[in-house]
């Protein structure tokens, strides 16, 4: 069977985490949602090993994926967005880990990889692209931890037409969210406290969308959510299509 009619290969970067029950030791993982979203999709999820940029040549890389999903996790280094102080909130602040998805956030949209990032791949994208993040959204009262509440969906996105909706409802687990935006990041979705819940970059080589909330939570029962995945690998499958295309005319 040859590679055309397999699955797209839709990359994945690691999460550390210091401890496993099962594994004994400190692992590399991904959730378990996430992964079973994109196999719904119908995409073969690969988890990447995070390694240190400077010794990885990421484009090579990612070069024999069809698409990148970027996950949660925790948050970024405030110093990589310019703060000069780090709230006493701020945690799981991993500098490899930083450097590692910073890296994947640029090359891929430099070569037009297909990419959907969630949460903290949200954020990544935006100091990727010269933004920066409010530390602290201001306690339980007003951060989005273990929240669902709607979002309102701009007309004519992407997100509108991965979801088949005006407004979904939103899973949330973050209590960072955008300040500045990015450069030529749009935001197609807010939650009715301003919060900038998804970024698209129109005029970008590649596919591209990215939420603040963790569509995985509730993919297998909501299709709108669902629809987040099923667009990415419909974008890889089209980018493995035209490069294959391309390939054999050559």
């Amino acid at each position: 069977m040859t590679r055309t009619h397999t699955r797209p290969l839709i990359a994945i970067p690691a999460r550390f985490a210091a401890t496993t029950s099962a594994l004994r030791y400190a692992a590399e993982v991904n959730a378990r949602a996430l992964v079973e979203a994109v196999w719904r999709a119908g995409g073969e999820p690969v988890s990447i090993h995070p390694a240190d940029p400077a010794g990885a040549d990421v484009a090579e890389r990612l070069g024999r994926f069809d698409g990148l999903l970027l996950p949660g996790g925790g948050d970024l280094a405030p110093h990589r967005y310019g703060a000069a102080d780090t709230h006493d909130s701020v945690y799981d602040v991993d500098d490899l880990q930083d450097a590692f998805d910073l890296e994947v956030a640029r090359r891929a949209l430099d070569s037009g990889l297909p990419m959907f990032a969630i949460c903290r791949g949200l954020q990544v994208v935006n100091v990727a692209l010269g933004g920066s993040l409010e530390q602290d959204m201001g306690g339980a009262d007003r951060e989005h931890r273990h929240v669902v509440h709607p979002v309102a969906i701009r007309r004519g996105t992407l997100l509108e037409q991965a979801t088949g909706a005006e407004k979904t409802e939103a899973s949330c687990y973050h209590h960072q969210r955008v300040d500045r935006i990015g450069l030529g990041l749009e935001p197609t979705a807010r939650a009715a406290d301003g919060t900038v819940e998804a970024l698209e970059l129109p005029g970008n080589p590649g596919w591209f969308m990215a939420v603040q909330w963790h569509p995985e939570d509730t993919a297998d029962q909501d299709p709108a959510q669902q629809g987040l995945f099923d667009a990415l690998v419909e974008a890889a499958r089209d980018r493995h299509r035209r490069s294959h295309g391309s390939l054999r005319r050559s």
